[in-house]
């Protein structure tokens, strides 16, 4: 195997052009994302100088308060991101984002260190942080479109759920298909990602561990049980979310209260 090539900050400013070809191609075709560009790139950079110099004293120390504090803090910045990317909101939306992502994710991260992986202690750094970081980024995507497609249709199909209920359904059989199409419409994406795997994509876990100098065999199966992770997380946390958001949108009494929904 060949040994992992150190990078230093020229490497990264040479991939910096590539950002720079982005902005001028928004410039020559009228685009207008280049300011919203070069802020996420700046962003970019200093979120992950910020992640590696926090991540020295978690993997030094190795502490399990510690590990779970930073897990803790990411999934409630995921859990704002998560609302951040909805149009449409209620009061309570990011109680309800953050707990689907601890939910969701946590279970799912805990389950893969400790059962799947069989990692000791549980709370090892090295693979808890990152794989709880993975199921997060993906999971709040998921959870985003899901809220999003379940405010948009009890707010569109407010007479069809309405009429439902004027003829004796309960909150939940006149919102069930909402939250079964929220649902479907949350997994989409995961679903999409696992369908091309290995043939178009070769995901992050396993280019980092390819590029580590693991086998290739063994990334791949890192890689698999990363997969099922995500969409265990995804499917869990989607299904926490909306039916928090459901609930949220009927009172005592059963009846709607689409006025509860805003548009940003």
């Amino acid at each position: 195997m060949v040994d992992l090539i150190h990078l230093g900050a020229g490497h990264v400013a040479a991939a910096a052009v590539l950002i720079l070809v982005n902005g001028l191609l928004s410039l020559w075709l009228g685009l207008g994302v280049e300011r919203r560009l070069a802020i996420a790139s700046v962003r970019t950079v200093v979120q992950l100088l910020v992640l590696g110099y926090v991540l020295v004293p978690v993997f030094a120390w190795d502490s399990p308060w510690l590990v779970l504090g930073l897990g803790l803090v990411m999934t409630v910045l995921a859990g704002r991101e998560a609302v951040k990317r909805s149009d449409h909101a209620y009061r309570g939306i990011q109680w309800a984002a953050f707990t689907s992502l601890l939910v969701g994710c946590g279970a799912t991260a805990l389950l893969g260190t400790s059962v799947i992986i069989g990692v000791e202690p549980w709370w090892e750094p090295q693979y808890l942080v990152p794989l709880l970081g993975m199921v997060l980024g993906n999971a709040l995507t998921g959870i985003s479109i899901g809220l999003e497609r379940c405010l948009v249709l009890l707010d569109e199909q407010r007479g069809r759920v309405e009429g439902l209920l004027a003829f004796g359904a309960t909150w939940w059989e006149a919102a069930r298909p909402v939250a079964a199409e929220s649902l479907r419409v949350a997994m989409i994406p995961i679903l999409n990602s696992m369908s091309v795997v290995g043939l178009v994509t070769i995901p992050g876990m396993m280019t980092g561990q390819l590029l580590a100098g693991s086998p290739p065999e063994q990334a791949a199966r890192y890689q698999m049980i990363i997969m099922f992770m995500i969409a265990g997380s995804v499917a869990l946390g989607s299904v926490v979310a909306i039916l928090w958001t459901v609930r949220a949108m009927f009172d005592d009494q059963h009846r709607l209260r689409a006025e509860r929904i805003w548009r940003r």
